[in-house]
């Protein structure tokens, strides 16, 4: 489709295979999945949740929705249904969100959701973008802790003067549907990459710093390191600086590629489900994304 080959692509991002949601496959199909697994791992069932909360930048369609949908899908019905946008953020963002829901003792069960099908809007014709991006869903039940399994600290953060280096220009209320945009190629991402792995590397870094500080920890003290899932070169660069080793550090990008929301959603059920994380571990999650959006999260698990 694009002039590259598969070393470039596996030497300069780390991807060496990707999964790609099917034809008639919306974001609340894999969102469904998911959280038909993660009901099932909590032993809860739908009509336990209080609350639905979709992090997504793919929703099925502008409004409604995509959580209202995927709490038909569920049977979970008259419970709070939303979606979040905060791009490859999200799941962290969503985390963070429910728990507060769960702390002030409004709600009690709640289902958080990562889902993905940027296969939907990519450009194929774009090897900035092309090569990079892929489908997928993650989903977690929030409950008030019984024992020291907690968030002991989350940072969520945001740099709106980068807004312009990653997204989808058309189809909203600034660019709505036309011709010209369809013919522009507007209603797929847009990514300047260059630019975008700088602020990443330096927007990851601070935010680790800014949540282990508030959670009265060091690095050293974390068991295993799950960051979102963009650039292999990336999760090196910040590895380093924060001084971390890379057999902490969970990774599935290279048979996953970047799955936007759902990357750490994925990636942390994959660790868990491998036997890598263990009760009372440590963790820590950190992403970046579009908006720009920054968020890290420490949690004993």
């Amino acid at each position: 489709m694009v002039d590259t080959s598969d070393e470039w692509i596996s030497k300069r991002t780390g991807i060496k295979e990707r999964r790609i949601a099917g034809e008639n496959e919306a974001s609340s199909d894999l969102a469904f999945k998911a959280s038909i697994e993660a009901l099932k791992a909590a032993k809860v069932e739908p009509e336990e949740l209080d609350m639905i909360l979709v992090a997504t930048i793919t929703p099925d369609m502008i409004f409604p929705a995509t959580a209202c949908i995927l709490q038909e899908k569920l049977r979970a019905r008259k419970i709070a249904a939303f979606d979040l946008e905060a791009a490859c953020s999200g799941f962290l963002y969503g985390i963070t969100i429910g728990s507060q829901f769960i702390a002030t003792g409004m709600y009690d069960t709640i289902l958080i959701v990562a889902a993905e099908t940027l296969s939907k809007i990519i450009d194929w014709e774009d090897r900035n973008t092309c090569v990079l991006f892929a489908d997928g869903a993650g989903a977690a039940v929030l409950k008030p802790s019984e024992d020291n399994s907690q968030i002991i600290s989350s940072y969520l953060g945001a740099d709106g003067a980068g807004a312009d280096i990653v997204g989808v220009p058309a189809g909203g209320s600034r660019l709505p549907a036309s011709l010209e945009t369809v013919q522009k190629r507007q209603h797929f991402m847009k990514m300047k990459g260059n630019e975008l792995f700088r602020k990443a590397v330096k927007a990851m870094v601070d935010a680790i710093e800014i949540s282990l500080k508030k959670s009265n920890l060091n690095i050293q003290d974390i068991n295993f390191f799950i960051p979102h899932q963009a650039n292999i070169r990336i999760i090196e660069a910040v590895v380093k600086r924060v001084g971390l080793t890379m057999d902490k550090v969970c990774i599935n990008l290279d048979h996953c590629g970047n799955m936007s929301a759902a990357s750490i959603a994925v990636a942390l059920d994959q660790a868990v489900k491998e036997g890598k994380i263990k009760k009372g571990d440590k963790l820590l999650l950190t992403s970046f994304g579009g908006g720009l959006t920054l968020a890290s999260m420490v949690l004993e698990w």
